[in-house]
């Protein structure tokens, strides 16, 4: 089973130095969440200056809100990414659950989800290599026919696109999963991730999909003296604010070898492919620490 680093995003500057040390060390990806209205880097500007810093690790979004995004220019920004990166590119995708980010972008969240697959269909026809109004007559605002748009390049490093790996919990994102994508991103503990799991494996099979989903857990920890750990609960208290509940969150951060040893030892008996270790505290020499670990 494989394991990833989640990187903090309380300090953009010091990712590069997590990056490298992660690329030295035994992990196969680097994830980083999405947020609009937070003070967090954007994650395919940051992936993409960490990905120019290493050359085997993934670079991967946890989840990335594509329904705040263009979609015709994200798709030619993970095909950029992709292809720059010889196919590292792991692109997670969520629909976004906070009222502010969707505010702000102006789109709404009461049809986050039926944008997301309205979404997944022009990204896999563009990275296809069709253009972006294939399938009818384009016509302007006012109904008057117009010439037709060509290709939206460049084409992805990977057939038909990046690899794809879809968040979240309710049955639509499950669904998702094996309508659209690659694999199953479950920020749930081992407790309930079997379900998820079993969930998206029975629509895969539906769909009559081959071969089996990617599945990749994540998992909040923090590793280290006190201050490195009540950083990292600091700074988790104040992502999940808006919640409501933001101690049942940090609840769950592991905080000893012998906590972050058993999350693996069930995820991997879950049947899980990796296990992204996702750090909110700041203190690079986690990374270390976690490598000693494995």
């Amino acid at each position: 089973m494989n394991v990833g680093i989640g990187l903090p995003i309380g300090d953009p500057a010091g990712l590069l130095t997590w990056a490298r040390r992660a690329e030295a060390g035994p992990f196969t990806t680097l994830g980083l969440l999405d947020r609009l209205v937070y003070d967090n880097p954007e994650p395919l500007v940051a992936l993409a200056v960490l990905a120019g810093a290493t050359s085997r690790i993934r670079v991967q979004t946890e989840v990335l809100l594509a329904p705040l995004r263009d979609t015709p220019l994200l798709a030619k920004q993970a095909a950029t990414l992709d292809r720059m990166t010889g196919g590292r590119l792991v692109l997670g995708l969520g629909v976004g659950g906070r009222e502010d980010d969707h505010r702000a972008a102006g789109t709404d969240i009461r049809t986050r989800g039926r944008r997301m697959d309205e979404q997944m269909a022009l990204l896999h026809r563009l990275w296809s290599g069709a253009p972006y109004d294939d399938g009818g007559q384009a016509v302007d605002d006012g109904g008057q026919a117009v010439e037709r748009t060509g290709p939206i390049g460049p084409a992805p490093a990977r057939t038909g696109g990046p690899e794809v790996l879809f968040g979240g919990f309710r049955p639509a994102a499950l669904e998702r999963v094996a309508r659209w994508g690659d694999g199953f991103l479950a920020a749930a503990p081992p407790s309930w991730a079997g379900g998820l799991f079993d969930t998206v494996r029975a629509q895969w099979t539906r769909y009559g999909r081959t071969g089996a989903p990617r599945i990749v857990a994540q998992v909040n920890v923090a590793l280290g003296p006190d201050r490195t750990v009540e950083d990292a609960r600091a700074r988790m208290h104040a992502y999940y604010a808006f919640t409501g509940a933001p101690d049942r969150m940090v609840s769950g951060l592991l905080t000893t070898a012998r906590e972050i040893r058993e999350a693996l030892t069930a995820y991997g008996d879950l049947g899980a492919d990796e296990v992204v270790l996702y750090c909110y505290g700041l203190d690079p020499d986690q990374v270390h620490r976690l490598a000693d670990l494995l």
